[in-house]
């Protein structure tokens, strides 16, 4: 039987220090019929070196450097533009996809023929095991109300490269791009809800994520965009549940911060209330 061809996409910028253990994990897949992308959006350091070392002994990995710094979400697109598979999977260069990884994202995608997408290392759900597929209305249901979905990071994600393109990738959108995608496809892609324990997530002190509390407006912001839309699955009597259960748990944080003098929650839950109040 044919087996799909998968697109691993790796954006890289500085980091000598992890990029040799990332392709290294790509490497020791139990799927094989993989290409690994690297685009490159500038490094000053030996990131480059040591990807093309790679590179040289394998045919399937293609490094490329942008001419200009891109940033996050243009070079997502980039790297993307390069694929030829049916599936695009990212792979940051500073982390890692466990030897089984690949086979079990392929093999629950083409379980669910008709889900454009997938999102793995999901919380445990209560009522059914791993994997299944939400419709539309499930998705925003079981991000709004239940254990959580559009906060995943694009290492999470595997996407048909057909949908991908037809909505033309991410936005350039800064942090935030991935968390505005998920909703823009959910709005018309069912999605594969995976388990924990295909990829590995890298924690240091040079990722843009330990800076989550200045982009807080810009996730506030895009939640009311895509709860507003017109295409929005959720009835309007869910939406409101929506709009009324943050705007509790938001007065409950800001009451918190005072008790505990934690300002920066009471300035961060301030700056999420003054959007929720505008919502609607």
């Amino acid at each position: 039987m044919h087996q799909p061809l998968v697109s691993i996409l790796m954006t890289s910028y500085n980091r000598e220090k992890y990029i040799a253990q990332a392709i290294e994990s790509v490497l020791a897949s139990t799927y094989q019929n993989f290409e690994l992308i690297i685009a490159d959006d500038g490094s000053s350091d030996n990131t480059v070196n040591i990807a093309n070392a790679f590179a040289e002994k394998d045919s399937r990995i293609r490094v490329y450097i942008n001419k200009t710094n891109l940033g996050d979400y243009p070079n997502r697109n980039m790297v993307a533009s390069y694929a030829k598979g049916r599936y695009l999977k990212y792979l940051d260069s500073d982390d890692y996809i466990y030897p089984w990884g690949l086979q079990i994202l392929v093999t629950l995608m083409e379980k669910f023929p008709q889900a454009g997408w997938g999102l793995c290392s999901l919380e445990q759900n209560i009522e059914k095991p791993f994997p299944f597929q939400l419709t539309p209305a499930e998705a925003y249901t079981y991000h709004y109300f239940g254990p959580g979905l559009f906060y995943k990071a694009p290492l999470s994600a595997i996407i048909k490269k057909e949908v991908f393109e037809k909505e033309n990738g991410f936005n350039p959108i800064r942090m935030a791009g991935d968390f505005e995608m998920w909703h823009r496809l959910a709005q018309k892609y069912p999605v594969v809800a995976m388990p924990h324990g295909i990829v590995w997530y890298r924690e240091h002190q040079a990722q843009e994520v330990n800076e989550y509390r200045k982009f807080i407006k810009i996730y506030e912001t895009i939640k009311v965009q895509y709860l507003n839309d017109k295409n929005c699955p959720l009835s309007p009597d869910l939406i409101n549940q929506v709009y009324k259960q943050d705007k509790k748990r938001t007065f409950k944080e800001i009451l918190k911060g005072f008790i505990f003098m934690d300002f920066y929650r009471v300035k961060d839950n301030f700056v999420r209330l003054s959007v929720i109040k505008n919502a609607r």
